[in-house]
């Protein structure tokens, strides 16, 4: 496996992701889109186990200067910013996928993006601003669609992967993602696992200290799983 920072800009800005490649590479790459902490060991780690798995993949920086917030209010005012600007997330989107794309080994058909918490947002508002993706995965990502039309603009396949007990995913929350699924004729899933919170498939989620999230091994298994299931699909 080969490792490597690319830095890219938006907007202006410069972005640092985190680029992971196999030694023998399958034709496929995913983007990784993380956490709101950034790019930190816990976002590597996913690309090194998709890299050993053959896939190219590259995990994008929405923090900036690929820097890693250590403290709640610093990551909160980052996310506060993206959500306020969704053509924004999508820029962010859609340049990573472009570095992605353009590396050795790779073929444009045969990419799938993924993505935790609002970075499951960033993936699933790439999906709906029309990119080139096999398919979409979230974790433990908030689901509402402020463009209610963009699901009709997915190309590829979708999997939502959420805690049942996780209280920024409400099941009313989940229920408007199934009606705008259907809306938009998306092949979708959407999987809710038992006893799981929010941040469900991060090992270190305990360490926050906040009562809603929640390591929880079994979903975190499960719904990797579920996404290898659904890259033989789709991406191969």
């Amino acid at each position: 496996m080969r490792t490597e920072s690319i830095a890219y800009e938006v907007r202006g800005e410069r972005y640092v992701g985190y680029l992971a490649q196999p030694d023998r590479a399958n034709g496929a790459g995913v983007l990784i889109a993380g956490e709101g902490t950034g790019l930190g060991p816990q976002v590597k780690q996913r690309a090194h186990q998709l890299a050993e798995l053959g896939y190219v993949a590259f995990a994008l920086d929405y923090v900036g200067d690929g820097k890693v917030l250590t403290d709640v209010p610093a990551m909160m005012a980052r996310l506060g910013v993206l959500r306020a600007d969704l053509p924004y997330v999508r820029e962010l989107g859609r340049a990573a996928l472009g570095q992605l794309v353009s590396c050795a080994g790779v073929v444009e058909a045969r990419v799938a993006a993924i993505g935790y918490c609002f970075g499951g947002q960033l993936a699933l508002e790439l999906a709906r601003d029309g990119a080139q993706l096999g398919c979409t995965v979230t974790f433990h990502a908030m689901l509402s669609a402020r463009d209610h039309e963009g699901a009709k603009n997915i190309r590829g396949k979708v999997l939502a992967c959420c805690g049942a007990d996780d209280p920024l995913v409400p099941p009313e929350q989940r229920l408007a993602f199934e009606a705008e699924m259907r809306a938009g004729g998306v092949d979708w899933q959407l999987y809710v696992y038992g006893g799981a919170k929010h941040g469900f498939a991060n090992p270190n989620a305990d360490a926050s200290g906040i009562a809603a999230v929640a390591y929880h091994r079994p979903s975190h298994e499960r719904s990797w799983r579920s996404m290898l299931a659904l890259f033989s699909e789709t991406i191969g």
